[in-house]
């Protein structure tokens, strides 16, 4: 009898893992004990919901009173300036200047009670993660990721199917990047470069492919304002294809670098050298795939549709993300940043809330369900919309600026089985702290990765070769799921 780390584990038809094992081993299965020993790390076994996850991250924190938890019968200094409309959800109020969203309530869940401590914008590291952020030297700012950071969700996933396509035929093998960032690196737009959004200690051939959209000048929000096409030029960071680089002529190069191989093969034991390699790899397939060139091109999309999303880079942004999806990506992250400084983080006022952040929300969400319904894409995608923290439950400037609040916000949570119509957990009377169910990082991250198939007990090795869990002290929320 085999026994992996001591413990028989069952699968999910009740036959045991030693009985697949001994199967393997005798080559019942077509396949080789060493390969089932190396996925033995992924845990218990879990029956994927979702095909893949559209990740749209808010950065700076929606307030939870001005979008999804509109308390009115709250103080006027604490409920603020706009009025609740009806949903088609029992129980849930929207604000006014999200009316397409709350006419399809019934496609998407709302967690209210997100809640973590880290109270300030570094919390983009746990939100992208389900880890808290470690102590590291992060630069004058101390907002910097660093080596020794936590994977993404999406480093995980891009870390994973690397490992599946050791398992399968060449011809088999992925020919798409898992994990894709747009429409830039979280920071890059403002000058930073926040944690969370990379690959950390699992290394740095699992970072996301990253796009690069600039802004005109010091002072443009491009989430602000209709964007051109020649705005939209979603270049991917690191890899540059110059016109007189012909095919022929990439090919010549590989052909050189073939070369250098063998005097190549003792260097190659090393791991930044291998990174080096497949980063290497990554970048000519990226520069000579038509498949890229094609899922990069928005004008392929129809006029009418990209109005329905909205010009506006987030808006363009997320319909890129869904052809990431259709060209099989697995993990893709549409940000919302603050090349402004401020953006969803409203200290100072809510013009930009009323004018520009909540409707741009409505219009480019409400045409991500909408479309993903009409492509049969949503049943398999989980998408999921949300900032790192909330807003303060008052009024902190005379134009209703309010301060960050990581003790209570929410989070929309749509496709991949999902009951749509569903509000969880139950905020306080001012919407200040979780009153039933509070949901923390760790249990959203748990249920992103169920939603996927992955077990919250699959173990990677860190930086010193430790096996550790992809996340540790969360429990999926299976009451989401139909």
């Amino acid at each position: 009898m085999l026994t992996i780390q001591g413990h028989p584990r069952r699968l999910c038809d009740g036959v045991h893992r030693r009985d697949v094992l001994r199967a393997a081993g005798a080559g019942m299965l077509g396949t080789s004990l060493s390969g089932l020993l190396a996925a033995e790390e992924a845990g218990e076994i879990v029956q994927p919901r979702a095909k893949s996850v559209l990740f749209l991250y808010l950065f700076g924190g929606p307030s939870q009173l001005d979008t999804f938890d509109m308390k009115p019968q709250a103080p006027q200094q604490i409920r603020g300036p706009y009025q609740p409309i009806a949903t088609r959800s029992p129980g849930l109020l929207m604000c006014e200047h999200m009316p397409k969203l709350a006419e399809l309530s019934d496609r998407y869940a709302v967690i209210r009670t997100m809640t973590h401590g880290q109270n300030d914008h570094n919390a983009c590291h746990i939100i992208q993660t389900g880890h808290a952020m470690p102590p590291a030297d992060r630069g004058p700012a101390r907002v910097n990721a660093t080596e020794i950071d936590w994977p993404a969700y999406g480093s995980v996933v891009e870390y994973l199917d690397h490992q599946a396509d050791q398992l399968r035929p060449a011809h088999l093998r992925r020919d798409f990047p898992s994990f894709v960032y747009l429409p830039n690196r979280l920071g890059h737009i403002q000058g930073y470069d926040r944690s969370g959004q990379y690959a950390g200690w699992l290394g740095r051939s699992y970072n996301p492919l990253a796009t690069k959209v600039g802004k005109r000048d010091a002072k443009d929000n491009p989430y602000f304002r209709n964007c051109t096409d020649e705005d939209l030029n979603f270049r991917v960071e690191g890899v540059e294809s110059h016109a007189d680089v012909t095919l022929d002529r990439m090919n010549r190069r590989v052909s050189l670098l073939e070369q250098f191989d063998g005097a190549r093969r003792e260097l190659d034991r090393s791991q930044s050298v291998r990174e080096f390699g497949r980063l290497q790899g990554r970048a000519l397939d990226l520069v000579t795939s038509a498949k890229m060139r094609a899922a990069f091109d928005l004008t392929k999309e129809s006029p009418e549709l990209r109005d329905r999303y909205g010009r506006h880079l987030f808006g363009q942004s997320v319909l890129m993300g869904r052809r990431m999806i259709e060209a099989g990506a697995r993990f893709v992250t549409v940000l919302w940043d603050s090349p402004d400084g401020y953006g969803w983080d409203s200290h100072t006022h809510s013009n930009d809330v009323r004018q520009h952040l909540l409707p741009g929300l409505d219009q480019s969400l409400s045409a991500l369900l909408g479309d993903m319904q009409d492509r049969g894409l949503l049943d398999e995608t989980l998408v999921v919309c949300m900032g790192e923290i909330g807003r303060t439950p008052k009024q902190d400037t005379a134009q209703w600026g309010r301060g960050h609040w990581s003790y209570c916000f929410p989070a929309v949570l749509a496709g991949a089985g999902i009951r749509g119509g569903t509000v969880y957990g139950r905020s306080d009377k001012d919407a200040g702290f979780p009153h039933e169910k509070p949901v923390s990082p760790e249990t959203l991250a748990a249920t992103v990765f169920h939603a996927l198939g992955i077990s919250p007990d699959t173990r990677l090795h860190d930086a010193f070769g430790r096996p550790v869990s992809v996340i540790e002290g969360g429990q999926p929320l299976l009451d989401l799921f139909g």
